[in-house]
């Protein structure tokens, strides 16, 4: 690993072997790389297969070509790596939340929201035509009570009609079909606010991910070019190279004064300023957490309300509606005529009517199984496994950023030998002079 280390990092091989295994190195890492480049932009960004094939073969090639030939783009490259466990590969891992959240936990959402909202088109629907069949019952009480008066006065009080007449609205369809139109209106305007929702979501977050990736690269030649420009830039550790020029002018007591200030970059130590650094970050990584766990929980319930109102509205039973009936006329002559037979000594007439009492029965049907109502979804344990893992990794990044940079400096040490001894020969000099002091 040493040697291949070796070969990668030098900026011309000494021999064809040494080229060769450069580009068979160049062809494994664009492979790999060009892969990642694929799922990234096919399952992540969501475009199209044949644009992210055609792009990530693109990408190869000129990977490929850059990494062979541009001796410090190979440093820069190799630098992004460390770099994703900065703050800008958090920005990333942002991205891909955001889209894992847009892609799977809206429509989840929205799809609850549809099922509540077929639930109530459906209660509405089987609520109106058991209303509208009530109206038959009340036109079939209304002939009966028409009937029975025609039957039981005698032909000389009968009145000419005894019936009740109700204008009955015999036709239903216009009514389904006001609520059918009301119900897609409903749909329709649902669905574009979600597809504005969506598109927008996505095309943002493209555009995102498109300048975290770019700031990305910039980022790691910044690093290099300040590196290669600053001598006191990043230069306060003690590397191998600085105790070996210590021991060798005999001046390791310098080391030793200058413990607190400089720390080793394989060691575990954090400087005061790292930490509040590593805090800060938490506390943003936190902040982004509790807004997707606000997502998380609205899903939850959305899919409780859905599934409750589905598993009520099955449950719903028909509502009995109970009409008594129950009257009794009497028919008296005109107040002359008792008078005259009270005189007469005859007792008063009048005309009795039998009592008359029905019950009638009827049912209000709120639901009925000819609705056609999607079965709420509950939320997918994959998409919550997903993450509950990037927010692990941007956690782990907060705390290896600062080893993250190390590195990044171990890198460019590695490519720029030379330029890395004049760097330690700068932090020894500036050592002594504070020494002297």
């Amino acid at each position: 690993m040493a040697d291949l280390w070796w070969i990668y990092s030098k900026p011309v091989p000494a021999d064809g072997r040494e080229l060769w295994t450069l580009f068979l190195q160049c062809c494994c890492i664009t492979a790999v790389i060009g892969g990642l480049f694929y799922n990234w932009m096919f399952a992540s960004l969501e475009y199209s297969w044949h644009l992210s094939v055609a792009m990530a073969v693109s990408f190869s090639l000129l990977l490929l070509l850059t990494l062979l030939l541009v001796h410090p783009a190979r440093c820069v490259f190799s630098m992004i790596m460390p770099t994703l466990g900065t703050k800008q590969g958090r920005k990333l891992l942002f991205s891909t939340c955001i889209m894992i959240a847009v892609v799977n936990i809206t429509p989840n959402i929205t799809g609850n929201i549809k099922t509540i909202l077929q639930v109530i088109k459906c209660i509405c629907k089987n609520s109106s035509d058991s209303l509208l069949n009530s109206t038959v019952l009340l036109e079939k009480v209304s002939w009966e009570f028409g009937d029975a008066i025609q039957e039981t006065i005698d032909s000389m009080h009968k009145p000419m009609n005894g019936h009740f007449r109700f204008l009955l609205l015999q036709n239903s369809s216009l009514i389904y079909q006001k609520m059918h139109l009301a119900g897609e209106k409903i749909s329709r305007e649902f669905l574009s606010v979600e597809v504005l929702v969506k598109d927008s979501i996505r095309v943002a977050n493209r555009l995102a991910a498109g300048f975290f990736m770019l700031y990305l690269c910039l980022e790691s030649a910044w690093y290099l070019k300040n590196y290669l420009t600053n001598l006191r830039f990043d230069n306060f550790y003690i590397t191998k190279k600085l105790e070996r020029l210590a021991v060798d002018r005999r001046a390791a007591h310098l080391l030793v004064d200058s413990s607190r200030k400089l720390i080793r970059p394989t060691g575990l130590k954090l400087s005061w300023e790292e930490v509040v650094l590593c805090l800060v970050q938490a506390m943003l990584v936190t902040v982004a957490l509790m807004l997707m766990l606000v997502a998380v929980a609205m899903d939850h319930f959305a899919f409780s309300m859905a599934d409750t109102a589905v598993r009520k509205a099955a449950q719903f039973s028909a509502v009995p509606v109970t009409l008594n009936i129950k009257y009794r006329v009497s028919a008296g002559v005109s107040w002359i005529l008792p008078f005259v037979f009270k005189v007469l000594g005859r007792p008063s007439e009048e005309l009795l009517l039998r009592d008359f009492n029905r019950t009638y029965h009827h049912h209000l049907i709120f639901s009925s199984a000819r609705c056609r109502i999607s079965p709420a979804t509950a939320p997918s344990p994959s998409v919550l496994l997903a993450l509950g893992l990037l927010f692990c990794i941007l956690y782990a990044t907060v705390f290896l950023e600062t080893f993250a940079r190390r590195l990044c400096r171990e890198i460019a040490a590695s490519f720029f030998q030379s330029w890395e001894e004049k760097r330690v020969l700068y932090l020894y000099r500036k050592l002594s002079s504070r020494h002297r002091k």
